[in-house]
This record gives structure tokens, C-alpha cells and sequence, in this order.
């Protein structure tokens, strides 16, 4: 029988979720029907003639279609990139360098309502995390390296930062235009010239960029943007006059690539995959870690690699934590990403839809305690409920396995040391977050818990001045910061 708080809730959940639709216009952004490579400071189609098409993940509709580069493209942009940095890029002054990044992160702020749009449309995040974050974050962190193109002796006292040449740089789908400005504003600002590859699922964002770049007059081949698939990121990992390789994306990859250029003098930085933990104590203010968490793994769709998948509880509040969790996951808004009120938008694309629901499949049939959102999906596009795990084990699959999802996974722990020892107890290292009132404790947990990041009473903080990389299977090197330039240079 329903008590009286049930219905309560109830009346509340069903309140959120009948608020007015609130839709962005999507006239301020136009999106071609066809994209062809960037090489050389023009666009041109790819030597195969050769196109694959781009969806939108909320409605499974085609946006646009962009040309597969194959090996013969790859090469043509290399040629481009090392030729600009021969001819011009690493002879222009540092400051003259700093100018046109400066103005590139300009332009990108100008244009911030396109990109968000964009962004949204063909990546199915909420508009809100596009328009609020994404997009802004991206333009801060082209500002943030223009003002440290002419300081690198500031940033390497007593040593001569040298340029490295051709940096081959591959991105990932969850943040197709953050991570592009990630892995080009340092690249650029240290002197090196770039060939990207975006995520063959989410191409459109860096293709606006490749506008951008040619509006802002960039020397024809400092950037050049090639889209395909996984031959296509193949083929620029193992060319042979590419010096530097930044990938993002998952640890199977990562390795494949640390294999590839094994033996070769090609420097690299990776960022792969993460399943990171996030610990709550009992003296934790719960109804803001309860926020945290919902921000960590939901809010997101859980499609950031430092996702806090893995929830801790201290076991003195684990019933209030977990309920206070069921309430709140219960007014989330799952829905159209273009609309103003939408929490979790789409699943990128049916493959990864495919994947989350297969673990949830594993979890279930391991046993463990599921909940989901009670919420109505839409008829179409690749949409998930808000999943939650509890009582489960620590070897569990769910548990130490990456899901990329909206799916969380909590688990109980009584002493700081449990704490500590079932959040390292996992292949990843990219982030964690801890949730206490004693500074004492913070530090002990920072101290102790191998990840890249620790948020403290926070999670998902991000800063272009702030380094970002992980440990274990989550890779190496950082970006970000004045650790991100190290990278891109050699001495």
C-alpha cells in the first residue's frame, strides 16, 4: 500500500516532468548536407569519394554525411601539416602564433550558440551541458594557451621548449568539440601543426572548427580536420612523419596504439577509459553529495570517462544516501536534447545503447538490486533510464568494468581503509571524488587514492589551468594546464 510520502513524491515527480517544453531554435545553427575534408586550408572530398552519415541520436534522422578519409588522404594532410610547420609555423614568432589562437577562441565564443546546437544535435547531450559548459569550456581553453605561446620560458625555466612537428591527434564522441580544443590550442601554441580526426559518430563540431580556422586566416595547413573511421585513425597513428600522437578515447584502443608506434620515435599522450569512485562519509553534507553524484554519472548520461560510476557509502548512511538517490533520479527529465528542461538526453548511438544495456543485462544476472527511473522514454531515438545497482559485489563486471552510461553501481564500506582499498581495486585511475566535512580526511583520501583528479565536495570541475590525465588503465600524460603544453614540446 502507498504511505502518504509515496504519494507525495509521486505528485512531485509527475509535476517535474509536465513542465511546458522548451525547445532551442535550431535557426541559428546551419548544418551542410555534406562536410568534405580539411587539408591545406580548403575543403575537398576525400580521394575514394568515399561518405558516411552522421545522425541525430535523439530522433535517428540524418544530419549531414562526411567524407571517409583513407590512407592517401592521411597523407595528404601530414604532407600539408609538415609543410606549414617547415615553411611558416615554427618560424613565425611565438606572440604572432599567440595572436591567431587568441583569435580562433574568439571567433568559437562568438559563434557559441552554433556550436552548442550543433553539438547537441549530433551528439544527443542536453542542450543545457552544450550551450553551459562544453562550448564555453572549449573557447576558455583556446584563450588560456594564446596567452602561453610567447612564455614558454616561463613554463620551462632554464631549458628551450622546442616544437616536436606533426602532431597526429584522434578525439573521442562524448566531447567532440572540448576535447578538439584540448589537443589543438596547446599543439599550436608550442609551435607544432596538427592533423585531427574526430569521432566518426559526432564529426560536425570540428567541422564548424574547420570553418572557424579558415575564417581566422590560419596559414593553409597549421590545422587540418580528416573524419572516417578506425582505418582512418590507423592510418594517421602510423604514418611515418607524424611526431607526436594525443588520443582519447578507450584503454582496448589505447593499447592498440601503444603497440603501433612502439619502437618509433613518435611521442604520445593518452587518455582512455575511467571508472571512477566516488566515496561518501557519514559526516558528509548527503543532500549536496547526493547532487554530486546525480552530476557525476546522470546528468552527463555517465558518457564522461571520469564518471563517477562507482558509488561508496559509508554504511551508517547508506539507506538515506540510497533513497535520497531514488527520490532524485526520479524527477530527472529524460527527453529531447534540445529541450531547456531536459537532464539526460540521448545515448549517442545504438552501439552504445547496445553495450549499456548489455551490462545491465550482466548485473541483473549476477544478481544485484536494480533500479530505474519510472520515467516515459520517447518513441524514437537511443534513450536509457537512469539505472541503479546496489548490494553489489566487488569483483562484479558492473563494478569494474567501463559502461559508459547512466548506470551507477553502490556499494557500502565502514572504515576509511575499506574505502581506499575497494576504490583502488579496479584496472582505472583517471578520477575520484570524496565527500567528507574534515579537511583531515580529504587529505588522507587524496593522498591515498590512485586517480589523476580528486574532486573534494565537488565533481566534474573542470579548468583549462588545471592538468587532467590519469594512472593504470586510464593512460598517461597529461592535458591541461601548463602540464599540457610538456607534452607537445621537446627541450
Amino acid at each position: 500500500m502507498a504511505t502518504k510520502r509515496d504519494n507525495t513524491l509521486k505528485l512531485k515527480f509527475d509535476s517535474a516532468r509536465k513542465l511546458s517544453p522548451a525547445p532551442e531554435s535550431r535557426s541559428s545553427a546551419t548544418i551542410r548536407p555534406r562536410y568534405d575534408l580539411f587539408i591545406n586550408g580548403k575543403f575537398e572530398p576525400s580521394s575514394g569519394k568515399k561518405y558516411f552519415d552522421t545522425i541525430n541520436p535523439a530522433t535517428g534522422e540524418k544530419l549531414s554525411e562526411a567524407a571517409e578519409a583513407n590512407a592517401a588522404d592521411v597523407d595528404k594532410a601530414v604532407k600539408a601539416a609538415r609543410n606549414a610547420y617547415e615553411k611558416c609555423w615554427k618560424k613565425m614568432p611565438a606572440k604572432e602564433r599567440g595572436k591567431y589562437v587568441f583569435r580562433i577562441a574568439r571567433m568559437v565564443q562568438e559563434r557559441a550558440r552554433e556550436f552548442a546546437i550543433v553539438e547537441t544535435m549530433d551528439g544527443g547531450k542536453p542542450i543545457r551541458e552544450s550551450r553551459d559548459f562544453d562550448i564555453p569550456t572549449a573557447a576558455n581553453h583556446f584563450f588560456y594557451y594564446a596567452g602561453w605561446a610567447d612564455k614558454l620560458e616561463y613554463a620551462f625555466p632554464n631549458r628551450t621548449a622546442k616544437s616536436l612537428g606533426v602532431a597526429g591527434q584522434i578525439i573521442p564522441w562524448n566531447f567532440p568539440l572540448l576535447m578538439a580544443s584540448w589537443k589543438i590550442a596547446p599543439a599550436l601554441a608550442t609551435g607544432n601543426t596538427v592533423v585531427l580526426k574526430p569521432a566518426e559518430t559526432t564529426p560536425l563540431t570540428a567541422m564548424l572548427l574547420a570553418e572557424v580556422i579558415q575564417e581566422a586566416d590560419l596559414p593553409p595547413g597549421v590545422v587540418n580536420i580528416i573524419t572516417g573511421g578506425g582505418s582512418t585513425g590507423a592510418a594517421l597513428v602510423n604514418h611515418p612523419d607524424i611526431n607526436k600522437i594525443a588520443f582519447t578515447g578507450s584503454t582496448e584502443v589505447g593499447k592498440i596504439i601503444q603497440r603501433a608506434i612502439a619502437g618509433t620515435s613518435k611521442k604520445i599522450t593518452l587518455e582512455l577509459g575511467g571508472k571512477a569512485p566516488n566515496i561518501i562519509f557519514d559526516d558528509a553534507p548527503i543532500d549536496q553529495a547526493v547532487e554530486g553524484v546525480v552530476n557525476g554519472i546522470f546528468f552527463n548520461q555517465g558518457h564522461v570517462c571520469c564518471a563517477g560510476s562507482r558509488l561508496y557509502v559509508q554504511e551508517s548512511v547508506m539507506n538515506d544516501v540510497v533513497r535520497k538517490l531514488r527520490d532524485r533520479i526520479e524527477t530527472l527529465i529524460v527527453g529531447d536534447p534540445m529541450d531547456k528542461n531536459t537532464d539526460i538526453g540521448a545515448i549517442n548511438s545504438k552501439q552504445q545503447l547496445d553495450k549499456i544495456n548489455k551490462y545491465i543485462k550482466i548485473g541483473l544476472g549476477e544478481g544485484y538490486d536494480m533500479y530505474q527511473s519510472s520515467c516515459v522514454l520517447p518513441d524514437r531515438g537511443f534513450f536509457l533510464r537512469p539505472t541503479i545497482f546496489t548490494n553489489v559485489a566487488q569483483s562484479s563486471r558492473i563494478a569494474q568494468e567501463e559502461i559508459f552510461g547512466p548506470v551507477l553501481t553502490i556499494q557500502s564500506f565502514r572504515t576509511d581503509e575499506e574505502a581506499i582499498e575497494k576504490a583502488n581495486n579496479n584496472p582505472y585511475g583517471l578520477s575520484a571524488g570524496v565527500w567528507t566535512d574534515k579537511g583531515s580526511k580529504i587529505f588522507n583520501m587524496t593522498a591515498k587514492l590512485r586517480a589523476g583528479v580528486v574532486w573534494a565536495n565537488t565533481f566534474n570541475k573542470f579548468d583549462p589551468a588545471s592538468p587532467f590525465g590519469g594512472y593504470k588503465e586510464s593512460g598517461y600524460g597529461r592535458e591541461g594546464g601548463l602540464h599540457g603544453l610538456q607534452p607537445y614540446v621537446t627541450f
